[in-house]
């Protein structure tokens, strides 16, 4: 896409709390440890969220539908931002604010499940460093209005070590 760049930036930290505590996935059957040893540490998530181009928007609208499409975000002070005009998700998201959000790999697996929040004041703290960080990442600054996602559950594993490796962190 033009004026596309790639950050090489690191992901800025979730910076509303201390980092979250690491735990297994509840996944009767599938032979996932229940020790904590080999579990992802939570720079896996972020540095993947920081550098990701594209993410999977998963929403519901009023009628139960589901609704699933790419967009470009950013992973800014632990939230994920993105946003759209008049699209189909963003009308399911005024509708019904759950969402879930996942990265494009197979192979390197983050999902993001919460309440998004919509972000309308340009001058919201926000706001500010979302414009910053889109101007890096995609060579264009961003601006309000937008959704912003803190997730209340994130999950991760690789495909190499899933059964090892699956990790979920909770901020409820």
């Amino acid at each position: 896409m033009p004026g596309r760049k790639k950050s090489e930036a690191p992901a800025p930290s979730r910076a509303t709390g201390p980092e979250p505590q690491a735990s297994r996935p509840h996944v009767p059957g599938y032979g996932i440890p229940t020790t904590l040893e080999g579990l992802l540490p939570w720079r896996f998530v972020e540095e993947r969220l920081g550098k990701a181009m594209n993410y999977w928007v998963c929403t519901a609208g009023e009628d139960g539908r589901p609704h699933a499409r790419p967009v470009w975000g950013l992973w800014v002070d632990g939230a994920l931002c993105f946003g759209g005009h008049g699209v189909r998700w963003e009308r399911n998201l005024d509708a019904n604010r759950e969402v879930t959000v996942h990265l494009e790999s197979g192979d390197e697996v983050v999902i993001l499940e919460g309440k998004v929040d919509r972000v309308t004041d340009a001058q919201d703290a926000l706001a500010k460093q979302a414009a910053e960080v889109s101007k890096k990442k995609y060579g264009m600054g961003g601006g309000a209005p937008f959704w912003a996602l803190r997730p209340r559950k994130v999950f991760a594993w690789t495909t190499k070590s899933m059964f090892k490796d699956a990790t979920r962190w909770k901020f409820e």
